[in-house]
């Protein structure tokens, strides 16, 4: 199991197990990197915002210290 693994809950509160949130980070600066969008992942749609960001932002910081 990768140490960036992680689990996040969706717009509708599911869970959905995200193998690598420092992939799924350059994905959201890449094409979700302002305003608010949705982004779909395997059926999971996430609400894309400056909240949004800065919690992936430090779910990244966190796990990579």
């Amino acid at each position: 199991m990768s140490d960036f693994k992680v689990n996040l809950k969706d717009n509708n509160g599911k869970e959905c197990s995200v193998e690598d949130i420092r992939i799924f980070q350059k994905h959201l600066k890449l094409f979700h990197s302002r305003g608010v969008t949705v982004h779909d992942e395997n059926g999971h749609y996430f609400t894309v915002d400056d909240e949004f960001r800065n919690k992936i932002d430090q779910l990244v910081i966190k796990l990579s210290g």
